[in-house]
């Protein structure tokens, strides 16, 4: 009764001094803390792996599982040094010019021309930072009715690894992060004695 004979300006002012310092203030440490409580004290199991809802049954033949500085190491343990095409569930070594598209032609890239099942897209990775390819390399996909995606060789190999688990016909052509030169051997013939 004593509050209601008062003016709200007097008396609000009061309240809120009693609430400040009756509650505790959350702080995130204490928010944290509340909440790991409440989830030791729930019923239902807290799951902490994931579902990849876009996997098939068996996954696909070639998976990028990382990069880094030594090459492309693959799921199954294999580590590429230099670059390389992955292609309808292959992988092939790719012999490319040293320099980022000094003495490339569009003969680099017949492979593409002489499959029969053609991919969708192709992913282009061209090392550790993105370069766009010359004009000439782009219209030469476009005659070939491939989609031309270009970016650096990390993003290149999450994005192959993403297509190829939703099932699209993808290829990808990926630059290693550090150039690394081909170690070219003469062949070895018997020599006629």
């Amino acid at each position: 009764m004593f509050l209601r004979s008062l003016p709200r300006a007097v008396y609000r002012p009061l309240l809120r001094s009693f609430t400040t310092h009756a509650t505790r203030p959350r702080t995130r440490l204490n928010t944290l803390t509340c909440n790991a409580l409440a989830r030791s004290l729930s019923t239902t199991p807290v799951r902490r792996d994931l579902t990849n809802i876009l996997a098939d049954e068996n996954p696909p033949p070639v998976q990028v599982n990382s990069i880094s500085e030594d090459g492309i190491l693959l799921a199954d343990g294999l580590l590429l040094p230099s670059s390389c095409i992955f292609f309808d569930g292959q992988v092939f070594l790719w012999d490319v010019p040293q320099k980022l598209w000094e003495g490339w032609s569009p003969e680099r890239f017949e492979f593409f021309e002489a499959t029969l099942n053609r991919p969708e897209i192709l992913v282009l990775g061209t090392g550790r930072t993105s370069v766009q390819p010359p004009p000439f390399i782009r219209s030469y996909f476009n005659t070939l009715g491939i989609q031309l995606e270009v970016m650096d060789t990390r993003n290149a190999c999450s994005t192959y690894n993403m297509l190829s688990e939703e099932g699209r016909r993808v290829a990808a052509a990926l630059l290693p992060i550090s150039s690394q030169a081909w170690h070219k051997v003469k062949s070895l013939s018997p020599k006629n004695t």
